[in-house]
């Protein structure tokens, strides 16, 4: 059984799917406590959710019609047996993302015969969790996965350009810069890419939130 904190359809609000359709499964659940979490209330494991069956979230994903699959949390990869879930989704023909915040060691993931593409954030100082993140995750990423930092300040802009230097992650997989809503203009992130001259990394805004309420649920 899985901890769902809430299910939907909505449109990728970021990455290389930002604006396409997608399921969100969003379960409960998360071992960070980042400083601009916007997603607070779903994290604790003690919070509201519905339990259900690897077989009653694959009939709900069908029953939408959506090929785009997010799995997000919270922390997806906290749940127990993740793994026959997304087997099962891909089984049906879905494209599986998981959104995952850099604490937890993708290694077990990176040779099974389905394997989900990644987005996987780098907490960087503005968060307080820096500390949690896995380094050696960036070795088992590939081009189709992402690495998002969400910027809050300009010292997080110069971190995550050290990160993305030592670790030449923009060969590895798709790299993303994204603005804590409401924390830093993009045009400050903007004006550090052109002066840093940062080739073949991405700003992003949260789609979503410019869509509806940047509180809303179920978006």
């Amino acid at each position: 059984m899985y901890a769902v904190a809430e299910k939907f359809v909505s449109i990728n609000g970021e990455g290389t799917r930002a604006g396409e359709l997608a399921v969100f499964i969003r379960f409960r659940g998360c071992n960070l406590n980042c400083s601009y979490c916007d997603t607070r209330w779903a994290n604790d494991s003690r919070g509201k959710a519905e339990f259900l069956t690897c077989a009653q979230i694959a009939e709900y994903v069908s029953g939408a019609g959506i090929t785009n699959v997010t799995l997000t949390g919270g922390e997806p990869l906290l749940q127990r047996d993740i793994y026959p879930l997304i087997a099962a989704l891909m089984e049906d023909a879905r494209s599986v993302e998981i959104e995952t915040n850099g604490s937890i060691d993708l290694k077990e993931f990176s040779d099974k015969p389905y394997r989900p593409v990644f987005t996987m954030d780098y907490k960087l100082p503005s968060s307080g969790m820096e500390a949690g993140m896995r380094m050696e995750n960036f070795g088992f990423l590939r081009e189709e996965d992402t690495v998002k930092f969400v910027v809050g300040d300009e010292e997080d802009l110069e971190r995550a350009a050290q990160v993305i230097r030592e670790y030449d992650l923009t060969k590895r997989c798709h790299v993303y810069f994204s603005p804590v809503f409401g924390r830093i203009h993009p045009e400050t992130i903007a004006e550090f890419m052109k002066k840093n001259k940062m080739n073949h990394t991405r700003l992003q805004l949260q789609l979503h939130k410019y869509i509806w309420d940047p509180q809303a649920r179920g978006v």
